[in-house]
């Protein structure tokens, strides 16, 4: 029997700008929110009487609750309906957000990321889920999730100009009232455009067993990525972390292989396109997602940049990426996945490499330019690609929890390559200063450039060995 979503796959074709053009928009406020936060974070602190060991919370929140849940929300798309889930999450996003804004205390706002990466994890799966099943496999589905990369690669960037703008005009609130609108939108628009998801299916159960331990576990895991590189990996904190961590993933394999309808169903662990995209996505996560934490590090300790200025400074990034996303659709129909995904990250690695030796106590802005367009034209179409790759070949009944798989690796693959970076920069910050902090900041960019190249001599060792075998 043809389900809802399929048989209204047709009739939406004939409109395809619009529904894609609010799929991307998702995702943009996803990635904008994600990082339009980082500018504000002074004027939170002394707005709300943050400490400085607890102002880094605004940011971990967020990045917590959104890795932790994100294989939830997957399955939860992919049982409950991807128009529900998307939905349900704009809504949720609108109104965490206004009780951000009206924010009073410390305590308040921390609880309020934490929703709103709840709402991150369950928009971000849907999107990904409605694009790969309303567009088919091929040339309409890279064409999609290209725009759908360059809207999130160009928030991920246009999030601090913006920040920076909405601060200096209208104070710290701002970086969260303007989501409201927004969000509440996209809600809207969702429920109109998108085909209707139907009953739900009955004979398929949601493995609540499945889902709370998964979710614990990654929560717990993501939360020690967090907190251990600044507070100690022997601290009781971070030892009960790991060992409750542990435990859960530990009886979350028992459960799975247990379970009538598994959360993760282990048919999906024998897809080899998805094992390797999923690989993908935690390297990218932990090298060219990193890029911005370290330039906002170099624009505005080093050079002492103000955070309109710092936001101008990205806007070359942004653009150049989103250009990287079109041009990686375009080179996967050319060249295939694989050569496209080596070459991206070829070009990603000879730029970081451009970028660091670029850095200097008294370099100018444009000497930064040829590192910064290598890098994001690679950044741009390795996302592009990833998100191809992870797609393609999986039953439309398991695109959310595919989703779910490769964006879990996405977010852990961050803040493992994150915490590594600034413990091998020699714990650079937001305080740090000096000498010693250019130092950190070059050598997180080289290490970086590594990284990447690493991940193209590895898909380039695969390719062969495929090629090879018998």
């Amino acid at each position: 029997m043809m389900s809802t979503t399929e048989s209204a796959k047709g009739p939406l074709r004939k409109s395809i700008g619009l529904p894609l053009l609010v799929l991307a928009s998702g995702q943009l406020v996803i990635s904008l929110d994600y990082n339009i936060v980082y500018v504000a974070l002074p004027d939170i602190g002394a707005g709300l009487g943050f400490s400085d060991h607890d102002l880094q919370w605004v940011v971990s929140a967020y990045v917590v609750a959104t890795g932790g849940f994100l294989l939830l929300g997957g399955r939860a798309a992919d049982l409950l309906g991807r128009r529900r889930m998307f939905v349900v999450a704009a809504l949720l996003y609108a109104g965490s957000s206004l009780v951000g804004g009206l924010a009073q205390t410390p305590g308040v706002l921390v609880a309020v990321r934490a929703v709103q990466g709840i709402g991150g994890s369950l928009l971000f799966p849907a999107t990904l889920s409605l694009i790969t099943t309303l567009y088919d496999e091929g040339p309409d589905r890279n064409r999609a999730l290209a725009v759908w990369g360059a809207a999130g690669a160009g928030g991920l960037c246009f999030g601090s100009l913006l920040g920076g703008v909405l601060v200096e005009a209208f104070g710290w609130p701002s970086v969260f009232f303007v989501n409201v609108p927004v969000a509440g939108a996209l809600a809207v628009a969702g429920r109109l455009l998108f085909p209707a998801d139907g009953p739900w299916d009955r004979s398929r159960h949601f493995d609540v067993a499945g889902a709370l331990t998964a979710t614990g576990g990654i929560t717990l895991l993501v939360f020690l990525l967090v907190q251990a590189p600044a507070e100690g990996w022997d601290t009781p904190t971070a030892l009960a972390s790991a060992v409750l961590s542990v435990c859960l993933l530990t009886l979350f394999a028992v459960v799975e292989r247990r379970s009538r309808d598994p959360l993760v169903p282990a048919r999906l662990f024998a897809h080899r396109g998805l094992l390797a995209a999923m690989g993908v996505t935690a390297l990218f996560s932990a090298t060219f997602s990193s890029v911005p934490y370290f330039l906002t590090l170099y624009f505005q300790t080093v050079h002492g940049y103000r955070a309109v200025a710092t936001g101008l400074a990205f806007l070359v990034p942004a653009v150049v990426v989103a250009v990287g996303t079109q041009a990686g659709e375009r080179a996967v129909s050319a060249f295939g996945m694989r050569r496209m995904l080596i070459g991206g990250m070829t070009l990603g690695a000879a730029g970081a490499a451009a970028l660091g030796l670029a850095l200097t106590s008294d370099g100018s802005y444009p000497s930064l330019l040829p590192g910064i367009v290598l890098l994001g034209l690679g950044q741009g179409a390795a996302w592009t690609g990833m998100w191809i790759a992870a797609s393609a070949g999986v039953a439309p009944g398991d695109q959310g929890v595919a989703s779910g798989l490769a964006s879990t690796t996405l977010q852990v693959g961050g803040a493992v390559g994150l915490a590594v970076l600034v413990a091998l920069a020699g714990g650079v910050g937001q305080n740090a200063s000096g000498p010693g902090l250019l130092d950190g900041i070059r050598t997180a960019v080289f290490a970086i450039a590594g990284g990447i190249g690493c991940g193209a001599l590895a898909l380039l060792a695969l390719r062969r060995a495929t090629s090879t075998s018998p």
